[in-house]
């Protein structure tokens, strides 16, 4: 079989039963058309992924876990550096840490502009900007949605960004979000542990799914407003799944305002959200370098806080 030519997205979902395993034997395995140094060059570029977590060569896979990997097309696409303004919570020789605006798109893709996170990294960064990310991913090791503001951690040196990589694989990222929901979630505190996977039908869409990954979130009540029509809350993550919170709490009947995607409806709201009402508020970490324990918060936006005002009135 031959290697095919043109861009093209792969998964593989690891079968019920296998034991634990190396990622690059399984890919090796399943995907017979791949030379071994061809996927040994995925890896070491960043382009295999479990959920939102790069994954090495060495790190284990089990059953239910689905890799993607992406092979580029034959001309890596020339991203040209542009001036946008970046709201930079820490810098250092090996990491920066970013408030990202809602609005901004992370890495570049179909339908996308020069207008991205990676081409503000490009330019702030003037080359010293990990590229074991891939040509489109340059240091990036995790992700946020396009409409999610917050805290987001970029590697500026390929030794930040295997470290960083791996702490997000082994769950050592501390990860917390506050968001607005519909209706007033009770209990005030409580774990959401349920399967999220690709919903069966509608393909933009997660769901929650007998057959999907584990998936862990808790959330604390703070606050309610307009007759409990609306509540703030924090939630902590504890895997990284594909629209986990967003998933979850509609799962529990409380979809996040501005939400249309997961059951948000603006008829039935006490005023009109601007966006998915998701900040990326706290995330801590080990320095992948000095192994200096890093804690990092930030409040939300201007159009967050108005809405949260607008509500209390």
């Amino acid at each position: 079989m031959t290697e095919p030519t043109e861009p093209s997205e792969w998964s593989l979902t690891i079968a019920d039963g296998r034991r634990a395993e190396r990622a690059d034997k399984a890919l090796a395995q399943a995907f017979p058309q791949f030379s071994r140094s061809r996927l040994q060059k995925l890896f070491a570029v960043g382009r295999v992924w479990r959920e939102d977590e790069s994954l090495s060569q060495s790190d284990k896979v089990r059953p239910g876990d689905t890799i993607q990997f992406t092979v580029p097309p034959p001309e890596p696409l020339d991203l040209t550096p542009v001036a946008i303004p970046l709201d930079v919570v820490f810098e250092d020789e090996d990491l920066l840490v970013i408030n990202k605006a809602c609005g901004m798109v992370v890495h570049p893709g179909n339908g996308t502009g020069p207008d991205t996170l990676v081409h503000a990294l490009l330019h702030h960064c003037k080359g010293a900007l990990s590229g074991i990310g891939g040509t489109e991913r340059p240091g990036i090791v995790h992700r946020l949605d396009k409409e999610t503001s917050g805290l987001i951690v970029v590697a500026k040196s390929d030794a930040a960004f295997s470290g960083l990589a791996r702490q997000f694989a082994e769950r050592k990222v501390g990860k917390t979000y506050r968001a607005l929901v519909m209706g007033r979630p009770q209990p005030a505190t409580a774990d959401i542990i349920e399967p999220i996977g690709r919903h069966p039908v509608q393909r933009t869409r997660m769901a929650v799914r007998s057959d999907g990954r584990p998936s862990h979130s808790r959330y604390h009540l703070l606050a309610s407003y307009a007759s409990d029509k609306v509540a703030l809350v924090d939630v902590d993550i504890f895997t990284g799944r594909t629209h986990q919170i967003r998933v979850h709490m509609a799962h529990i009947g409380h979809p996040l305002a501005g939400d249309s995607l997961y059951g948000y409806r603006s008829k039935t709201s006490p005023c009109e959200f601007p966006r998915v009402m998701l900040h990326a508020a706290q995330i801590t970490f080990r320095h992948p370098v000095s192994q200096q324990d890093l804690n990092f918060q930030v409040d939300p936006p201007h159009d967050f806080s108005k809405a949260v005002k607008s509500l209390e009135c």
